[in-house]
């Protein structure tokens, strides 16, 4: 099987052709082996656009979805949180564009093989923590935040923990079906709020 071939054919048709643009973006996506992050029966679908599970009731996102919230988020900033490390493969996808990714992840299980294949593969700029992904990482604010989970509802905690200018990217809305948004925080208590696409996405878990 020919990753690389197949890894640079999903770029180009997959990214490319449907709007996805920014270089950083799409090299980051062009030297992330996606197959090592998948289950090994299912490794012959690595390079396919639709989701893939990863076990524990989760999965490894669409590609296409992926690169979308990626370009979303403010590429100039130096870093970014990830709410819902799951297999890894955003979080190395983020680590090729921010010097500081911070991915928390509640299941201790996928959090745990995560990092194991992303050290393998050479990351030394994440930062990793076990917990609801929902509270964010206390102490600390972000330029990005980019959110792998659907919430019912706006996440205050994660509003508080964007630096001023700073930008989510976050999936709200129902079990089966959610809306994506970009918001901006413009100071403390104002934000922009801009509805994207129509996503569908594994619950926020909240408690």
């Amino acid at each position: 099987m020919n990753f690389d071939y197949l890894r640079e054919r999903m770029v180009n048709e997959n990214l490319f052709s449907r709007g996805i643009k920014n270089e950083r973006v799409l090299n980051a996506f062009k030297k992330v082996p996606r197959e090592n992050f998948i289950p090994e029966e299912e490794k012959l679908h690595a390079y396919e656009d639709h989701p893939i599970p990863i076990g524990n009731g989760q999965t490894i996102s669409q590609p296409y979805i992926v690169s979308y919230m990626i370009e979303k988020l403010n590429l100039d900033s130096k870093d970014v949180l990830e709410i819902g490390t799951g297999s890894g493969y955003q979080t190395a996808l983020l680590a090729e564009i921010f010097e500081e990714v911070y991915t928390i992840e509640k299941i201790e299980k996928l959090q745990i093989k995560a990092k194991n294949v992303l050290e393998s593969l050479g990351y030394k700029n994440i930062i990793y923590k076990t917990g609801n992904g929902i509270n964010g990482w206390k102490g600390k604010s972000f330029s990005n935040i980019i959110v792998s989970a659907a919430a019912r509802h706006f996440p205050d905690k994660l509003f508080e923990q964007l630096k001023i200018d700073g930008v989510m990217i976050i999936p709200i809305g129902e079990t089966f079906f959610q809306n994506l948004y970009k918001i901006t925080k413009k100071d403390e208590n104002n934000i922009e709020k801009e509805e994207l696409i129509g996503v569908r996405f594994v619950p926020l878990v909240d408690d």
